[in-house]
């Protein structure tokens, strides 16, 4: 059989579905116009993707294979292979909405293989009894649990695949019907090189023995490094999600509880089953009429970090130096733009989008509809997190807020986390809080009390 090997979240040779093929085969992968035409010219995933694109192809080098690297509409590019004549092209399942209508328009050319590789489980593969998804992440984790079987942590091993007679050398641009031939470089795909420092897989995973001892009690505390970090290797495929799974089988063998970590894979898992089964939440609300009152100014200030509030801009600030942000800030960051600010969650969620290394549009979108009460969850919408307790909660010292807001590094903790002092106290350089938290959540619930007054807009 002659195939296409489509390389898309899943960035590596190892355990990897595709390569368990056998067969002629033309591995690819596509740079999307569709995607890159949204991002800025110094995007850091385009150089962390290009950069693991690159390794891929190394490593598919000295397999004896290579990979055919493309530019362009991924639906014209298959139109220009479907001549070359293919039995089908195979993919690891992408279940957003704009994958699932690419996927859909390239199966009209191509039988399309969906191999699952993604996530833990299939989107139909945890379901209520009566065959509905679930809408609750507890019920879905206690089905996860009970199903979870050796299956989950199979290993796929590689095929005797050969390699169709192609060029590989240069970067293919299809535009139409017309083929083109660039330098293999960054620069090609109209990108800057901004490739974030980033510790290899193996050195993740070696920190993540030490981390996961203690992961329940202190991933919620940004200033210590007791999160796996390993979002971003997961979301693109450079780690296998079924490895990462083998990994906490061996340290549970070790005596190390390894639920807590676990838990928190298994909700990634929920809100893309979620997303699957209910593609409109990408834009639009579940349940509860909010949609914010749009402020330019707020915004402005919110997405630079002079909010005023100062563990709401370290996060921000962290986010954009770095393209990250710890999660448990960025739930506080979201809560604060959507009840304390009232703007609308898709604003706050295209600019995460927009910045976030690991971005992934199931959890994004969740989550902040989570934080807006809007969307799956069934806790009411008067959730609203108080930004001076949480800041004083999970960052004591303020250890976290003084990295990335230095303007308040001679200041003592204590007048960090108080609300009254920092609206009182004129610093150098830094605003006073652009809202009273108290006034901004009662207005935030009046809001939406006047919203349900009017009818609740269920999806």
């Amino acid at each position: 059989m002659r195939r296409i090997l489509w390389f898309r979240r899943d960035l590596r040779t190892t355990d990897n579905p595709l390569l368990s093929l056998e067969g002629e085969v033309l591995p690819i992968f596509i740079f999307d116009t569709n995607i890159l035409g949204r991002l800025s010219k110094d995007d850091r995933r385009v150089s962390y993707i290009f950069h693991h694109v690159m390794a891929l192809k190394s490593a598919l080098q000295q397999l004896g294979l290579d990979l055919n690297i493309f530019y362009g509409d991924p639906v014209e590019i298959f139109n220009h292979l479907e001549n070359i004549g293919f039995d089908e092209v195979a993919a690891s399942g992408d279940y957003d909405s704009y994958a699932k209508e690419r996927d859909t328009k390239v199966s009209m050319i191509l039988p399309f293989n969906y191999l699952h590789d993604t996530y833990i489980f299939t989107p139909e593969e945890i379901h209520k009894d009566d065959g509905t998804p679930y809408l609750v992440f507890t019920p879905y984790y206690n089905k996860a649990k009970a199903i979870f079987a050796s299956k989950h942590l199979h290993t796929y091993h590689l095929a005797k695949q050969t390699l169709l007679n192609a060029s590989y050398e240069d970067l293919t641009v299809i535009e139409g019907e017309t083929a083109r031939v660039l330098p293999l470089t960054l620069e090609s795909l109209g990108f800057e090189t901004n490739m974030p420092a980033i510790p290899t897989c193996e050195e993740k995973l070696h920190a993540l023995e030490n981390k996961l001892a203690d992961y329940a009690q202190d991933r919620d505390y940004p200033a210590i490094d007791a999160t796996s970090d390993l979002s971003l290797e997961v979301r693109f495929g450079v780690l296998g999600i079924r490895e990462l799974l083998r990994f906490l089988v061996d340290q549970k063998k070790r005596g190390i509880d390894t639920e807590p970590f676990f838990r928190q894979l298994v909700f990634r898992d929920f809100y893309a089953s979620v997303l699957y089964h209910f593609p409109t939440l990408a834009w639009e609300n579940y349940k509860y009429p909010f949609n914010g009152i749009p402020d330019e100014k707020k915004f402005e200030a919110f997405c630079t970090g002079q909010i005023g509030v100062p563990i709401v801009d370290a996060g921000i600030r962290e986010l954009l130096q770095t393209g990250q942000m710890h999660n448990r800030v960025r739930m506080i960051c979201a809560s604060f733009l959507t009840k304390d600010l009232l703007l609308p969650w898709q604003w706050g969620e295209s600019f995460f989008a927009k910045h976030l290394l690991d971005y992934d549009a199931a959890s994004n979108i969740l989550s902040w509809q989570w934080s807006a009460g809007t969307g799956i969850d069934p806790q009411p919408y008067f959730r609203i997190f108080n930004p001076w307790l949480q800041s004083k909660k999970f960052d004591r010292d303020a250890i976290y807020i003084k990295k990335w807001v230095p303007e308040l590094i001679n200041l003592p903790p204590k007048q960090i986390h108080d609300e009254t002092f920092m609206l009182s106290y004129q610093i150098e350089n830094y605003p006073r809080p652009m809202v009273v938290h108290k006034e901004a959540a009662n207005k935030a619930l009046a809001y939406f009390k006047h919203k349900l007054s009017r009818g609740a807009n269920h999806a």
